[in-house]
């Protein structure tokens, strides 16, 4: 745990620097578009479909989607409704074969990897919470050999509903046994920060390409990348530093 009272002094890259009024005990973060870019393979996969049948797939629509379920717009019901028939089995299968493609070329999100190191020598707890599957999100965490990095994970078959609604940070809290002003929320879309702050927890935005066009304004903290800012300077910004 880095307890983070008035005038602690805190130790990184041999430089002192002082934190001040906070305690943080925890870092819980998002999954996809967050840690790696699944977000744009699932946006670009579904628009080739789309195009291919000589259909405009309506962003503004698929945004209420990002970083929470299909529950609002449902991209294979919605082409199907405009085509007025099914889509072949192999239509969907090949979409599915073209995010994959896509999601294996990517590596784990720039900064990450150094924030969750930074956090393991600080004693922080580190944590997920999405609004994909368990199966999904502990699948490519393996494959990316960084599920042991992280004390506890939730999504959204663990809960009864998935983000924007804060059931899923409220999991995640009780499991790494935190309360919600000691713990920060690492986000990338509107629904995530929403869900974090009806949490009540402090929340850091990174949007991806895909929520960068988006208000991100109910975070606390907007960066464009985490590898902009090392997580002391992460901290010291959150909780109000001089």
């Amino acid at each position: 745990m880095l307890q983070l009272p008035v005038r602690f002094v805190l130790w990184a890259h041999g430089t002192a620097i002082l934190i001040f009024r906070a305690v943080i005990r925890a870092i819980v973060f998002d999954f996809d578009g967050l840690i790696l870019d699944t977000e744009e393979p699932i946006y670009r996969s579904w628009l080739e479909v789309y195009q291919a049948h000589g259909e405009e797939l309506p962003f503004e629509r698929w945004i209420q989607i990002v970083g929470s379920t299909t529950a609002g717009f449902h991209p294979q019901h919605h082409l199907e409704e405009r085509l007025g028939r099914p889509l072949p089995q192999e239509v969907l299968d090949r979409r599915v074969g073209r995010r994959t493609e896509m999601i294996l070329a990517n590596a784990v999100l720039p900064g990450v990897i150094q924030h969750l190191d930074a956090a393991r020598e600080m004693g922080l707890r580190l944590g997920v919470a999405s609004s994909s599957t368990g199966d999904w999100v502990r699948g490519h965490l393996v494959r990316l050999g960084i599920l042991d990095r992280f004390d506890c994970l939730r999504c959204r078959d663990d809960v009864a509903h998935a983000k924007p609604e804060p059931d899923l940070y409220v999991a995640v809290l009780d499991c790494l046994g935190v309360a919600a002003p000691e713990a920060v929320a690492i986000e990338d879309s509107p629904n995530g920060v929403t869900a974090a702050k009806r949490a009540g927890m402090r929340c850091v935005a990174i949007p991806n390409s895909i929520t960068e066009r988006l208000d991100l304004s109910q975070a606390d903290l907007v960066l464009t990348s985490l590898a902009q800012i090392s997580l002391v300077q992460l901290l010291e910004r959150l909780t109000g530093l001089p």
